[in-house]
């Protein structure tokens, strides 16, 4: 069967230009980015059914190219720091591409033994990879004759169409795209907040309880908890302001220091999983070496292979560290500091890599706080500049530190971002068929091609608007929230005035988080996955309150399915229905993002004014729970049939 095309290449790329441009803008605008595998696997298959061949597996090359780019782009969450820090000026293009393709190509070199570790050899949801694989299947012409894939079809297409539309609405302002409430609590503030996301109630349908749970503790622990107790006090305009800036200042630090805990404890008990992994892999291309016929579905990348790109990627790192110091101050000690780079890029990448591609697994790839690893890995980075020179430099020495704490955040960042997402992509692969070493040389192609698109539109991006917090930004300057917040974290490290006791706070939550965890498991009970906690901590509540709710529904819905004469037909027409919800505001987040980059206006498509916010509001929600309360409807209807 057809698979890794020179078309899907092609394919490929030319929706990985598209997507990557979207969410370079919108990540640097809002903060957020959309995940494209699931568009560019629906883009893929209308394009490829009008062409002779055309099979599930070229399909899933093409999703695969796409998703690796798109999520790349992410590395924006980082490298305009160095613009706002006043380091650079543009984006060079030849370092910024090299960075990102560096950074990526590790990212999916790490995660080839992380395949059976934590795919094939594990349990989690993996929502997203499922999701794509759901789409796949019911739209591919094999799969498209049977009465059940024809009513699961219907159901994604009528689903999508319900979600874009909401999204519509939002986009013209008749909807409210959050609706939030604060309050004053004693001396402090607090406040409660949604989304009007039917995204990501499907996400939560496809993750299950256990982590709906764990996100609600975290979000109570961060609302009823921390932003109460330290807001106590503080000076603003009203209890919205207050609320905001305590969440963004002190309880996402904490929430950071959560993940960073849980992150650990997590990478302690994958270890053995993985270690089989690596094991499996060697035994695997040992067992080819020698001639023996290994499945298809089963042939990673040669694990020497592997080695061997990881080592000769080094390379070409150690030489942009080089340039990067020899027009800094630190230039006389480039050689120890490039060595102990390399050493800190290999192995926080390890650990990135097990821990986002885990994430992943838990929650999907477009819902893993990127942005938290980013703040534990620029930390991590500034530490060691720390402890290798010490304090006392002169300012200029300082501010060069600080932006090379940055740039080698980078390299990591773009192994976080891209491990996020392989596992997510190998896991649609296995479902479909997909064989590995096709899809992980996808990925690499993919990072490539990512790597050319973003330099030239952050470049432009950077002349057209600016950044926030930059020397000589606008009023129209791109907030770069993350960038601007990882900056100011290397400053704080570097230069002495870090808030240490709140990351110390945050990873003695995580403690605590864990021993219940694993009291629960002995109990027998059910759990709570301590890096779910740590995102309901660290995330908005408007992003993680709705996935709680879809998977409070996708819970009944399952013990609906099970007094059902074919409970695996019924939690598969869920699946269906919650994949829906998931692809049509991923597209119209695509088609928004283009309008928005085309017409230089936040809001192009608004139709109404500010006084229209109330009705915007509760009627959205109104019509927001009907439209829910239908699409279930009608699931089970589907699937009672």
């Amino acid at each position: 069967m057809r698979e890794l095309t020179i078309r899907s290449v092609i394919l490929g790329g030319l929706i990985t230009l598209l997507f990557t441009a979207a969410n370079v803008y919108l990540g640097l605008k809002a903060g957020l980015t959309f995940a494209t595998s699931i568009p560019a696997a629906v883009i893929s298959m209308a394009i490829l059914r009008l062409l002779p061949g055309g099979t599930i597996l070229e399909n899933n090359i093409v999703q695969t190219i796409a998703s690796a780019a798109g999520t790349l782009s992410a590395i924006i969450f980082v490298l305009p720091g160095l613009v706002i820090l006043g380091y650079w000026q543009g984006f060079p293009f030849l370092t910024t591409a090299a960075v990102c393709a560096t950074g990526g190509i590790l990212g999916v070199m790490f995660s080839v033994p992380l395949r059976r570790a934590l795919v094939t050899g594990s349990d989690l949801p993996y929502p997203e990879g499922k999701a794509a694989a759901e789409v796949l299947i019911v739209g591919s012409a094999e799969g498209s004759g049977s009465d059940e894939n024809k009513r699961g079809l219907a159901t994604i297409l009528v689903n999508a169409l319900l979600s874009a539309g909401v999204s519509l609405l939002i986009s013209m302002k008749l909807v409210a795209g959050e609706i939030a409430r604060y309050f004053k609590i004693g001396a402090g503030a607090t406040g409660a907040s949604t989304s009007l996301s039917l995204a990501l109630v499907g996400v939560g349908h496809l993750v299950g309880l256990s982590v709906g749970l764990a996100m609600l503790l975290g979000m109570a622990i961060s609302w009823l908890g921390l932003v109460p107790y330290f807001s106590q006090g503080v000076a603003g305009a009203d209890a919205a302001e207050i609320a905001g800036t305590v969440f963004r200042e002190k309880a996402r630090f904490i929430g950071a220091g959560t993940i960073g805990v849980a992150a650990i404890w997590t990478l302690l008990k994958i270890i053995g999983p993985i270690v089989q992994g690596l094991k499996g892999a060697m035994a695997a291309s040992a067992a080819r070496s020698a001639g023996d016929s290994l499945a298809l579905t089963e042939r990673d990348i040669p694990i020497k292979l592997v080695g061997a790109i990881i080592v000769a990627t080094l390379i070409p790192i150690a030489f942009l560290l080089w340039q990067f110091l020899g027009a800094t101050p630190l230039a006389g000690m480039a050689g120890p500091m490039i060595g102990l780079t390399i050493v800190y890029i290999l192995l926080a990448g390890v650990v990135i890599a097990s821990v986002c591609g885990y994430m992943a697994g838990l929650i999907g790839a477009s819902n893993s706080p990127i942005s938290g690893v980013g703040i534990l890995a620029v930390v991590g980075a500034s530490l060691m500049l720390l402890g290798f020179f010490g304090r006392g430099g002169t300012p200029d020495e300082t501010s060069a530190m600080i932006a090379y704490a940055l740039f080698a955040t980078a390299i990591v960042f773009g192994i976080a971002t891209i491990s996020n997402d392989n596992l997510q992509d190998l896991k649609t692969g296995q479902i479909v068929g997909a064989t590995p070493w096709r899809q992980q040389i996808a990925l690499v192609i993919g990072v490539l091609f990512g790597s050319l698109a973003i330099p030239p539109v952050l470049d432009l991006l950077n002349n057209a608007f600016g950044f926030a917090g930059s020397a000589g930004a606008g009023e129209n300057a791109l907030a770069a929230p993350q960038a601007l917040l990882i900056s100011a974290l290397a400053k704080g490290v570097l230069g002495g005035d870090l808030d240490w006791p709140l990351l110390g706070l945050g990873a003695l939550i995580g403690v605590a988080v864990v021993i219940v965890d694993e009291l629960l498991g002995k109990a027998g009970k059910r759990r709570l996955p301590p890096l779910g906690v740590g995102m309901g901590v660290y995330l908005p509540m408007a992003l993680t309150f709705l996935i709680v709710v879809g998977t409070v529904l996708g819970h009944y819905y399952d013990k609906w399915a099970d007094a059902r004469k074919d409970p695996e037909a019924a939690k598969r027409m869920g699946v269906l229905a919650a994949t829906g919800l998931i692809v049509g505001e991923s597209l119209f987040g695509v088609a928004f993002a283009g309008i928005v980059a085309g017409s230089g206006s936040d809001a192009p498509l608004a139709v109404v004014g500010e006084g229209f916010a109330p009705i915007a509001e509760y009627g959205g929600a109104i019509l927001f729970i009907g439209i829910l309360w239908w699409i279930y409807h009608r699931t089970r209807r589907e699937a009672a049939q």
